[in-house]
């Protein structure tokens, strides 16, 4: 018997195609109901940080869903990003995404490392003969 949020309380049955039809297309139609001073409020905190309006609201609706999930008021887990410099802040928000993505991308950037990753090594210049007799 399948299942699904959409359908707690209902029965299903996988041989009836009303139900498959009504399952699948209730499928990705789950509701979000947040309190819409938090989401200004987290909204307007990531532009206040210098974030884009679309990567603001991106941003601030994966954190609510993060607070959701682990049960946190949302304005608690800003409090803990206050004091962040823009590196911190990057960082975090790039770890909270990649847990909230496909496991087939991830978002991040690499600093470029300070060692040389190609060989180093002393290249000697010799103009002599090749080998110690000539021919």
């Amino acid at each position: 018997m399948a299942s699904s949020d959409q359908n707690v309380g209902t029965s299903f049955d996988k041989d009836n195609p009303d139900d498959q039809k009504r399952y699948f297309n209730n499928y990705f139609n789950s509701e979000i109901n947040y309190n819409a001073g938090e989401v200004d409020a987290v909204i307007g905190y990531f532009l206040k940080r210098g974030f884009e309006k679309i990567s603001a609201i991106n941003t601030a609706s994966v954190l609510l869903q993060q607070a959701e999930i682990d049960e946190v008021p949302v304005f608690q887990l800003l409090d803990t990003l206050d004091g962040t410099t823009e590196v911190q802040l990057n960082n975090i928000i790039a770890q909270i995404l990649n847990l909230n993505r496909q496991k087939t991308s991830l978002l991040g950037y690499r600093s470029k490392s300070a060692d040389e990753l190609f060989d180093q090594r002393n290249i000697i210049n010799w103009h002599g003969p090749f080998c110690s007799r000539e021919i």
